[in-house]
């Protein structure tokens, strides 16, 4: 085995990413993902369609979509709206 194979064995994808320069990027993209389907499974637990959250939002489906895609950023006020529609909050937290 080649002494770069061996340069990452053992190490944590934590360290991994801090050292390619990207872990705060990766872990926002993490976050941004969970929230997106941690939205979408109470969406569906309560069975409201895409359609009905964008008129409860008073926003379009497009926006929805948005809202939904982990690719985009969202506002925290439009994240807190969707969260109370489906009977969750949103809680932030600095460590």
């Amino acid at each position: 085995m080649s002494r770069k194979r061996k340069k990452h064995m053992g190490s944590s994808i934590d360290d991994f990413l801090k050292e390619e320069g990207i872990f705060e990027e990766a872990q926002a993209q993490a976050v941004k993902e969970v929230v997106a389907w941690q939205l979408d499974e109470a969406m569906r637990k309560r069975k409201i369609s895409k359609n009905k959250m964008a008129t409860l939002l008073k926003t379009s489906r497009t926006q929805v979509d948005r809202l939904l895609d982990p690719k985009n950023d969202i506002t925290l006020s439009s994240l807190q709206r969707a969260a109370a529609i489906v009977g969750r909050r949103v809680m932030i937290e600095l460590v």
